[in-house]
């Protein structure tokens, strides 16, 4: 499970730096370390409540629901992912910092769409998360996670916000640049 969780981590670096191809040969990897799981705990039951499978699981989440943004598809399900309902939504919940780092990095390459796209979809999980009324009660941490989360997206707003009026105060000025150098 420490193999699966290093390649999740391995994954969604290299989503980040848009080497898909190589985050889905990883993930594919953690899933056939997933799928070797039934057996480990039907001889050693204690594994699988021991911590290290529910990290495995969450950052698993993490990195396949980051990939599906990335590719514009539409957010996995736990089943289609055949993770527990609890990590699955703790997993979701981490999303929310992977795209605050990607709509940074959007900021930086000029692509302030993009980066409003990251802000539209952190939003939309925290709106999801925060729609689970008794989640706070039954997933233990993701009360925590969601502060987090929240504090993430309005810094987020704010410098995708700072950035959108200063390309457009740019574009202003190029645009009172041309008219005065017609002049």
């Amino acid at each position: 499970m420490r193999k699966a969780t290093r390649l999740s981590k391995q994954a969604i670096l290299l989503i980040h730096h848009e080497k898909i191809k190589e985050a889905k040969k990883l993930l594919k990897e953690t899933n056939e370390l997933f799928a070797t799981l039934p057996e480990l705990t039907e001889k050693h039951p204690e594994l699988f409540y021991s911590g290290i499978v529910d990290a495995a699981f969450q950052e698993y989440t993490e990195a396949r629901v980051l990939l599906c943004i990335v590719e514009e598809k539409q957010l996995v399900e736990p089943e289609d992912l055949n993770i527990p309902s609890i990590d699955y939504v703790l997993g979701l919940a981490d999303v929310i910092g992977e795209l605050r780092r990607r709509a940074l990095d959007m900021l930086r390459k000029d692509n302030v769409k993009k980066a409003e796209k990251c802000l539209e979809m952190m939003e939309e999980i925290f709106g999801e998360l925060m729609s689970m009324d008794d989640a706070y009660m039954l997933v233990p941490g993701l009360r925590r996670k969601c502060d987090i989360a929240r504090h993430v997206i309005e810094t987020t707003r704010g410098e995708v916000t700072i950035e959108a009026r200063r390309a457009q105060l740019e574009q202003s000025i190029k645009n009172l640049t041309k008219i005065i150098t017609k002049k």
